[in-house]
């Protein structure tokens, strides 16, 4: 595969989190849309003035007036109309009824993600309305005032079985506030990955010359219909933690002759501009290539990747083509590049390619038929359905083997991510694990495992004592956890039986 990315592996747990992250064993007892306010002059100047906030990047990328739409108009995207649709939720999302800190159903929720701005503005909430919130995130913000105004930083905040992990970017705070078993440090990454979200729709540059022209902006002006997408990626992490636990990208099981062939593809595409082509189905990678003329020294890191992922699985991706700029954070903050978004063949098969010209609409799409008749003259369309086992979901990211054709008796389920790749193969950092199947049907014991697979990486990456191996026996299961310089792994096994 040509893809680029180096290892970013996920930060090493704290060492003020290691107390925090004892296995089950070693614990006691432990068996509508959003309502915009009315516009006032400064805040629409600042929305007609969108060019002015979008930094045109020192080198590659260029980008997206907001006050204009591409030359290219057929399909744009365009979040607000693809995302209101779906906003009729009231569970999930800052744009849900209810979401009162005194409402049950709201504090039996094991874990809360907010973005405010430094004033106090609420931006985005994981639950409930961010209207009914806008009091509890005021006391967020005066927390981080009264520590900052000691001239130090708030972190995170231990409270019995709770943990509130604080997060400044610039002039957005983020706050997680969990009774989870996931460390500090866990919960850090999953607000950067947050953070980058939002980053890749507005550009950081964008959002710190917002606030500096105005601290109590309404920034859910220039978010409206990307709720959908944070919560996409807050589900993603819950289901499937592996991804960001490891730092990886979940890749389709295909056979290495075709994988090369759909690479191989890829490759011949040209367009004006073009920097990276990316093959997916169901929130998977199939293949990747990066133009190196265009991304000489650059590899495309996985968290942006993930991001990408996530991105176009939103419903205005379901069919047909889009144009739109997306902000890739790790690779550059302040800049977009113009992506191109097409389903092929009316299957949940999705060509992602990413230039530097914002007139190479149909360039991309004269790639995009390309691509689509390769596939057909590969058999690929067949292969890739049996392999990523469609659900009716399009996005659903569910893996497609069963634990049983790895042959190991015993085993049950299992986290892999090989670290010995040679760096001249340019490959993304990729893992694999095989679907969740009984015991682990149910919701709750698929979220206990994820429980146990979060202790066993925070004990593993804790920086005041690193382990190596952890072999765990637990009441329902044997969980073996194992990190070398060639790969990475946690193992689920049934559990020990008496002699």
């Amino acid at each position: 595969m040509e893809a680029g990315g180096d290892a970013a592996a996920p930060a090493p747990g704290d060492a003020e989190d290691l107390e925090d992250t004892r296995l089950p064993s070693e614990e006691a007892g432990d068996g509508g849309g959003v309502q915009e306010d009315p516009t006032d002059p400064e805040d629409r100047s600042l929305e007609e003035t969108g060019s002015e906030t979008k930094d045109q990047s020192p080198s590659l990328l260029s980008p997206l007036p907001q006050s204009e739409s591409p030359s290219c108009t057929p399909g744009l995207w365009d979040p607000a109309a693809s995302e209101n649709n779906a906003m009729d939720d009231s569970e999930s999302g800052s744009g849900g009824q209810g979401g009162d800190p005194s409402d049950e159903d709201w504090r039996s929720k094991r874990k809360h993600v907010f973005v405010l701005s430094e004033a106090g503005k609420p931006i985005y909430s994981r639950y409930g309305s961010v209207e009914a919130l806008s009091t509890t995130m005021g006391v967020m913000t005066a927390l981080v005032s009264f520590v900052q105004s000691a001239g130090d930083t708030i972190r995170a905040i231990y409270a019995e079985d709770h943990k509130l992990v604080f997060l400044q970017q610039g002039p957005l705070l983020l706050v997680a506030v969990s009774r989870t078993p996931q460390s500090a440090a866990q919960l850090r990454e999953e607000l950067l990955a947050v953070h980058a979200q939002i980053v890749s729709t507005l550009t950081r540059a964008s959002v710190a010359r917002i606030f500096a022209r105005k601290q109590n902006y309404d920034l859910r002006r220039l978010l409206a219909g990307s709720e959908r997408t944070l919560d996409r990626l807050l589900d993603s992490v819950e289901r499937d933690p592996g991804a960001l636990l490891l730092g990886a990208v979940r890749c389709v099981p295909l056979t290495r002759p075709l994988r090369e062939a759909l690479g191989t593809l890829l490759r011949r595409c040209t367009a004006p501009g073009l920097a990276l082509s990316v093959l997916a189905v169901g929130g998977q990678l199939v293949t990747a290539a990066q133009e190196r003329n265009v991304l000489a020294e650059c590899r495309l890191d996985p968290a942006d990747l993930q991001l990408l992922l996530n991105w176009v699985s939103a419903p205005a991706f379901a069919a047909g083509e889009a144009w739109a700029p997306v902000c890739l954070p790790r690779f550059n903050p302040d800049g977009f590049f113009y992506a191109y978004v097409a389903r092929l063949d009316a299957m949940p098969v999705c060509l992602l390619l990413l230039g530097t010209d914002p007139e190479a609409f149909h360039d991309m799409a004269t790639c995009r038929r390309l691509v689509e008749d390769g596939m057909h003259t590969l058999g690929a369309m067949r292969n890739l359905g049996e392999a990523a086992s469609f659900s009716n979901a399009p996005s659903a990211t569910a893996p497609s083997y069963s634990v049983q054709a790895v042959g190991a008796p015993g085993l049950r389920h299992f986290l892999y991510k090989p670290l010995d790749i040679p760096d001249h193969h340019r490959q993304l950092p990729q893992f694999t694990s095989p679907e969740l199947e009984a015991p682990y049907s149910r919701e709750e014991e698929r979220q206990r495992l994820s429980d146990l697979y979060h202790r066993l990486h925070a004990r593993l990456h804790s920086t005041s004592r690193p382990l190596r191996l952890i072999y765990h026996v637990a009441e329902k299961e044997t969980l073996l956890a194992w990190v070398t310089s060639k790969f990475e792994l946690y193992t689920c096994l049934s559990p020990l039986s008496a002699a």
